[in-house]
């Protein structure tokens, strides 16, 4: 394994050279402009969440604006970014801001965590990336390269276990280690790819477990399942949202193409449930709230 003094050199060297000008980086960002970057993209890649970002920052450039904002043009807002409860959780959390603190995105883990839809994850980035902190960052790149350059596994483990973030956080130094986190990060997504890695562009080559070990298969392949979308809940439900976000008034359930009624009676009471519409039951129809 490299020297964590000598991963910080290669890293940000290369990070310099390489790193794409996301908004969410620049000098100028705010925390609040990093959270919502950051609950975008948990589960929605780069390019799709950029675009959204910004219409987002510029119709609601701070806690207090999304807070005083109606539901309904939130969720039209969020659009097609998907798994419509984060944006539901975005405003609950602007709201917890404004009402406990005093409208500033907080700066320690508590607090952070305290907010609707903030995990760890997120919790740790918001530190690291809107407040400087040494906070060990392990999304789906960043494990993806700890297991490779450095454990020597093609993949890390489905779950994320206290081993693996203990390897990662002595890899980051006490000085400056949001950089490093944002390098590994650029790193996994640009070159060390799940499916194919750009190995001879990596500036870890050289000392990378994986490729001196010969490259060995996923060793947790089996315990992997790829998620099914055709004919789905989760196509369902957004299938519903979708029209919702596009009609400018209540929809009759009987309208909503979906070819299992059963189905969709039951994405829709699910959905009201996630308050993401309204049922109206005696008059059979939807709506956003």
């Amino acid at each position: 394994m490299v020297t964590t003094i000598a991963l910080v050199d290669v890293l940000t060297d290369w990070y310099r050279d390489h790193a794409r000008d996301l908004p969410w980086r620049a000098p100028d960002r705010t925390p609040w402009g990093v959270l919502v970057s950051e609950v975008m993209l948990q589960q929605t890649p780069v390019a799709r969440a950029e675009p959204v970002w910004r219409q987002w920052m510029a119709r609601w450039p701070g806690p207090g604006d999304l807070a005083a904002s109606d539901v309904g043009d939130v969720l039209r807002a969020w659009g097609t970014l998907g798994y419509p409860r984060r944006a539901l959780r975005l405003h609950g959390a602007a709201v917890q801001i404004v009402e406990r603190h005093d409208g500033q995105v907080p700066d320690d883990e508590a607090a952070l965590l305290d907010l609707p839809g903030v995990g760890v994850y997120t919790a740790a980035a918001v530190q690291a990336f809107a407040f400087g902190r040494r906070a060990v960052v392990l999304d789906t790149n960043v494990r993806r390269v700890v297991a490779r350059a450095f454990v020597g596994q093609a993949l890390p483990p489905p779950h994320l276990g206290a081993a693996e973030a203990a390897t990662a956080s002595q890899l980051l130094p006490h000085d400056d280690a949001p950089t490093t986190c944002v390098a590994l990060m650029e790193l996994g997504s640009l070159v060390c790819t799940a499916r194919a890695p750009r190995c001879t562009q990596c500036p870890l080559s050289s000392t990378c477990a994986w490729l001196a070990a010969g490259s060995p298969p996923d060793a947790h392949a089996q315990r992997r399942r790829s998620q099914p979308w055709q004919g789905t809940n989760r196509q369902a439900r957004g299938q519903i949202m979708a029209a919702l976000r596009e009609a400018s008034g209540p929809v009759a359930v009987v309208d909503l193409v979906w070819p299992d009624r059963a189905q969709l009676d039951r994405c829709v009471v699910a959905l009201a449930a996630d308050g993401l519409l309204v049922h109206d039951v005696a008059h059979s129809s939807v709506r956003l709230p």
